[in-house]
This record gives structure tokens, sequence and C-alpha cells, in this order.
């Protein structure tokens, strides 16, 4: 069986080729989700790619969250379907209901574009379980909206059930806590700020750290 992963592409997608052409490094078929078309061809798991969806008008990832493939999204993270939400992706996640808090502008009101590096916190989610908890990963950042922001009650439940998946080791935009990457509570949906779409060779990324979170997906389809 090869694993199926959707790739959805919005107006203003930038990234969804990248993140096809990491899933199909991994192993899986790449499968491309369109945002007006609520089917989601029977893929084992999707990814909402990052980029600037609809503009990022009213706010990043507000417009998004109302197209009918995400209807559908919402509808399959229910029953368990691996979800991960990457730069872009992540804000349509936490817009739509799939996470909790928010992206806000970074502090300083600068976009931010250089590799960061990440330390691996949770390493038992559909999306991270192919690293060592603790490990330290090297991926790209490219974001003007990627300060991660919650409410205090928020952020001790998130500390507490072990669900900050991903979190900076010098943090590039004021996210509260270091926070680069959370999961819902039961691991299967999974936002991060920077790119792991963008670190799967040596040769063209600054590492290919970020095959790990593809491999895990499959992991978690091929097991479930």
């Amino acid at each position: 069986m090869t694993p199926r992963i959707g790739v959805i592409t919005f107006p203003g997608t930038l990234d969804d080729v990248d993140a096809a052409r990491a899933a199909r490094l991994s192993g899986a078929e790449a499968v491309s989700l369109w945002h007006d078309d609520a089917d989601l061809k029977s893929v084992d798991a999707v990814i909402v790619p990052g980029g600037f969806s609809y503009g990022d008008y009213l706010r990043a990832g507000a417009i998004a969250r109302f197209a009918p493939v995400m209807r559908s999204v919402v509808d399959a993270a229910a029953q368990g379907l691996p979800i991960l939400g990457i730069c872009n992706g992540f804000q349509v996640l936490c817009e739509a209901g799939l996470l909790p808090g928010a992206l806000a502008r970074n502090a300083g009101l600068h976009f931010v574009c250089r590799d960061v590096w990440l330390g691996v916190d949770a390493n038992n989610t559909a999306w991270s379980s192919r690293y060592e908890q603790g490990a330290d990963i090297l991926v790209p950042l490219k974001s003007g909206e990627g300060r991660y922001v919650a409410s205090d009650a928020v952020l001790d439940e998130l500390e507490g059930e072990g669900r900050v998946v991903f979190r900076y080791r010098e943090n590039p935009n004021g996210s509260m806590r270091d926070i680069a990457g959370i999961s819902s509570a039961n691991g299967r949906v999974v936002g991060l700020m920077p790119h792991p779409e963008h670190a799967t060779e040596a040769l063209t990324g600054p590492s290919d750290d970020g095959l790990g979170i593809f491999y895990s997906a499959l992991d978690a389809v091929l097991t479930a």
C-alpha cells in the first residue's frame, strides 16, 4: 500500500509543489486538492501548505478556513485523519478551530526569512514520531505573522498535555514560550510555522531534517 497524502491549493498558496515533492520523497503518493472542491479523494493524510491564501486579506488564514475543502478537512480531522498545517497552513488550522491560539505579527513587525533550529518536544504525534525527543532539527522559516499567541490557560494546557511539538532554540519572532509547532489533543493534527518541506535534501536545503515529518505521517497511516 502506498499512502496517499493530499496537498491543498488555495489562491495565493506558494508551497504546495514543495509539500507534494516532500511527500513523494518520503514514499507517498501526492494528491492535489483544490480549495473549491470538498472531495478529499480518499487520501490518508492532508497537508495545508504555506503561502498567502486569498492574499492574507482580513488576516492570515481567515478566509481560507471557509473554503469547501476545509469543511471536509475539519470533518476528517474529527475522524482521526492526520492533518499538517505549515506556516499559512498553521494559521488556517488555528482559524478553523482545529488548533488553539493564533498567529500574530512578528515581534518588531519584520518579515523573518532564515534557517532556524527547532527542538523536538513531543515525538508522539502523527507527524513527529520519527524524531527522538529533544532532537534538534534545522529548517527554514519565512513568515511575517508567525508569532504564536494564546492565553495563559491555553499555554499551560498545551504544556501540561505535552502538545508543544516543536520549540525554537532561539526565538526569531516573539512566539510565546518559544512555540514553533503544536498538536491537537489526539496528536493527529499538527501545525508548525517553519517549513520542513524546504529541508528534504542536503543539496538544496539547510538539511534533510524535515523529511522526518513526512516519514512520521507514513508510519501513522501504515500502522493505523
